[in-house]
């Protein structure tokens, strides 16, 4: 882990001594290497722990998660240069230095074999990415986009801290692999239904914000508009992701559904929630705020799949969380050179984009596919795969499932067809043509995606 996590440290000099005219060809490449070297994480192991030291230690769930973050990093180095092209040397160190801050917290969460500590680098990631959003946004409204994060996100957290200590007193012990041997419902002062409610609810409800839930994702639209690209990606592809592995950890320790009647109110929300947003998606006019509500959408069905704790559900979570954090990334991506070239995020505005820009087009076909679950994508089997174990649990989540599924296709082709035909605005004049930069980065976001296809038990998590 330390190897990992070492270099990635040395970063912050790399970027604030590095001369000007290097600094982002020095960065990308060493956080590249990194992301490279990240990659001897998926080797499969016969132990449930790999790299374990006294705190620290990946597994089949964390590995490809870990990896994820690393490759992710360069990503959003390379779609934050042109936006910061105009802006003074010191502003775009101290950007650069934020964006690599957020780093070793991540990889800390989703290594940590030890409660306490994935609660404080759970929660210290919140501050870099508060900076990125109420500093580096591009309107006013980003202040009050920030407040809903912060208090969001703190207002779910406290509960979870409280219970955690509780826990430490009535156990006397926070590692996770100890805590997994001896169901906490099992503790003589749980022994009443309602105590045993409480914990579960305090432990799992930061998480449930964080992925987010149907009802508590309110700050997720606002913080996406608000966020500048780097902002947008950190967000989609890797801090809902962070709610969606802690709900992971949190549900290996609490007893299944027919136990739990807890979880039969989070199924409802998470699938309702899948439904209800992708019929908001059919409505968006910011293209920003379609893609962050589609995240919600997909997320809804991560959260159903964690709740009902079979093999088959926690294997379609993993790989739907690996394939949209790349999907929604990349559609991020997509956004943001939009935006570049015509400065509104409205759909209306940047339509007729595909005879200007025909190699964009191509891009963009291709992220909506995968956005839609297509044969032969990782998005498939994983829905497949949580869709199948909804089912198998319990037959009426067809029809929400099968539903969202379908309003999801809807969504997705209205997105292409409304940014890529129609007639050009008026308004838009001239247009920069597409450049290496952001064909790389699209590549970068496509490859692991296509190669994912050949080996998805790298990314299946309990199940390999």
């Amino acid at each position: 882990m330390l190897k990992i996590i070492l270099p990635t440290m040395m970063l912050l000099p790399t970027a604030l001594l590095s001369p000007l005219k290097f600094m982002w060809t020095n960065i990308t490449m060493h956080s590249l290497l990194i992301a490279t070297l990240s990659l001897q994480w998926l080797v499969p192991s016969y132990h449930p722990y790999k790299n374990l030291t006294q705190w620290t230690g990946t597994d089949q769930t964390s590995s490809a998660l870990l990896v994820l973050s690393c490759w992710l990093l360069p990503l959003m180095i390379l779609a934050s240069q042109n936006h910061l092209h105009h802006e003074p040397p010191t502003r775009k160190r101290i950007f650069t230095t934020t964006l690599i801050t957020v780093q070793p917290f991540i990889m800390l969460a989703f290594s940590t074999t030890e409660l306490m500590m994935f609660y404080v680098s759970f929660e210290a990631t919140l501050i870099p990415t508060l900076i990125l959003i109420t500093r580096w946004g591009n309107q006013p409204e980003r202040l009050s986009a920030g407040i809903y994060l912060l208090f969001y996100t703190l207002i779910s957290s406290l509960p979870l801290l409280v219970a955690i200590l509780f826990l430490q007193s009535q156990t006397g012990t926070l590692h996770l692999p100890t805590l997994k041997l001896t169901p906490y419902s099992l503790l003589p002062t749980l022994a009443s239904h309602w105590s045993t409610l409480f914990l579960n609810t305090a432990l799992l409800m930061a998480f449930m914000v964080k992925a987010p839930l149907y009802g508590l994702h309110l700050w997720l639209p606002k913080a996406h508009v608000e966020a500048p690209i780097a902002g947008s990606m950190l967000l989609a592809a890797l801090l809902l992701k962070l709610g969606g592995y802690g709900i992971m950890r949190i549900t290996y320790l609490t007893s299944p559904p027919p136990n739990n009647l807890l979880h039969y109110s989070f199924i409802t929300l998470a699938l309702w929630g899948a439904l209800m947003t992708s019929s908001i998606c059919l409505r968006q006019v910011d293209l920003k705020s379609l893609i962050a509500y589609s995240s919600v959408s997909h997320m809804g069905l991560v959260i159903a799949a964690c709740m009902i704790q079979t093999h088959w559900s926690f294997s379609g979570a993993m790989i739907l969380m690996i394939s949209h954090g790349l999907t929604s990334s990349m559609l991020f991506c997509l956004a943001n050179t939009n935006y570049e070239r015509t400065h509104s995020r409205t759909l209306l505005l940047a339509q007729g984009l595909q005879p200007l820009l025909p190699l964009m087009a191509i891009w963009w076909l291709l992220a909506n596919l995968t956005n839609m679950a297509l044969p032969p994508t990782t998005n498939l089997m994983a829905e497949l795969s949580i869709m199948v174990a909804l089912f198998n649990w319990s037959s009426p989540t067809i029809l929400l499932t099968g539903a969202a599924t379908l309003l999801t296709a809807s969504y997705t082709l209205f997105m292409l067809t409304t940014t890529q035909r129609g007639t050009l605005s008026p308004c838009v004049t001239t247009l920069q043509n597409s450049t290496t930069r952001e064909h790389l980065l699209m590549t970068l976001h496509l490859l692991p995606m296509l190669l994912l296809i050949l080996k998805p038990e790298l990314i299946s998590g309990p199940l390999s």
